[in-house]
């Protein structure tokens, strides 16, 4: 194509694959390159998900593949309205798109069963460009199934969903990049109406002011609206990794661990209704009333801290209050899956 000067296959699908696909494979390879000569290097940090990107690379595809498909073909004669592959709808779609991602997102960590398959991602306790890889092998069909029956329903192009897909797999990937290869994650005045690196270490972190925040993926449209954003703070580095006590080096207890532990909150609960519950209630969630669920206990910590959360530092703003406010170093709350 470079070549040739011809770049109008850069407008197809395929060609915009074989242009952006290798983007992200460069840029691991550059991590580690760098990781190696500045003696970073860890086999721990990218040996889990490396496993992890082998094992799915011969089911998940191929069956995310199929779930695409299946949802096309079972909900496009149910659209809303119809969209075409222009720049306008483009607009719109990606939008829609940005929305069935935080819907997946957000079920993802407030639902027990949900967060069994999204915990594989949020195991590793180095965040590198492979922590994109690290995904349990049936989360990628389930995120596929939810974000193309709302895309579809709502009437988004086939092809331009996939076009979407492409460019969001992309960014997707790169928003893992780690300090070794990007200190400052912020990327200046863009953070402001994007989720960049930095907003996505956030997102990573188990701190308790950063836990479930920064569901978006690109356009940070739907935390705003939702309260769910959250900035990264200069004084509370984000330590990556979930809070169940865990060997985030074994292949086993990152893949299978949540389930593990869910099977024994089962095996404890009295009643159906109380096991039934276990599934679909955020983690955290206990039959005794002693919750440790993400919302409960950052709202404790900030109840407790001098620590101003996002909506707070808005309301402030708007009240053109400026008090002085030390920020101090989060601690980690313990009984979070």
């Amino acid at each position: 194509m470079i070549l040739s000067g011809d770049y109008k296959s850069l407008l197809t699908v395929e060609g915009l694959i074989n242009i952006l696909g290798p983007i992200i494979t460069v840029l691991v390879i550059i991590e580690l390159s760098r990781a190696l000569i500045f003696k970073k290097f860890k086999v721990e940090d990218y040996k889990v998900p490396f496993l992890i990107y082998v094992v799915n690379r011969l089911i998940s595809r191929f069956i995310s593949i199929a779930t695409v498909s299946f949802c096309i073909g079972l909900f496009e004669k149910y659209a809303t309205h119809k969209t075409s592959f222009t720049w306008y709808w483009f607009i719109y779609a990606y939008f829609v798109w940005e929305l069935a991602h935080y819907i997946y997102h957000y079920l993802g960590h407030k639902v027990r069963l949900f967060w069994c398959l999204h915990s594989t991602h949020h195991a590793p306790q180095h965040m590198n460009l492979t922590v994109n890889y690290a995904h349990f092998f049936l989360e990628t069909p389930y995120a596929d199934a939810i974000r193309t029956s709302i895309c579809i329903l709502l009437g988004v192009h086939p092809a331009l969903l996939i076009f979407i897909m492409v460019i969001d797999g992309v960014w997707g990937g790169f928003i893992h990049v780690g300090e070794n290869l990007l200190k400052d994650g912020r990327l200046g005045f863009l953070q402001k109406f994007i989720l960049t690196p930095s907003h996505h270490r956030v997102h990573h972190a188990r701190n308790p002011l950063y836990m479930d925040t920064n569901f978006c993926n690109l356009i940070n449209i739907w935390d705003r609206l939702t309260g769910t954003l959250q900035h990264e703070q200069k004084e509370i580095p984000p330590e990556y990794g979930i809070t169940r006590e865990m060997n985030p080096n074994s292949f086993l207890d990152v893949y299978f661990g949540e389930f593990v532990a869910l099977f024994r909150d089962l095996i404890k609960a009295p009643g159906i209704k109380n096991k039934f519950l276990y599934t679909i209630m955020p983690p955290g969630w206990s039959h005794t009333g002693d919750h440790k669920t993400a919302k409960r206990v950052r709202e404790e910590f900030l109840n407790t801290s001098n620590i101003p959360s996002n909506e707070m530092i808005k309301e402030i703003k708007d009240k053109e209050i400026h008090p002085a406010i030390k920020i101090t170093s989060a601690v980690n709350a313990p009984g979070i899956h």
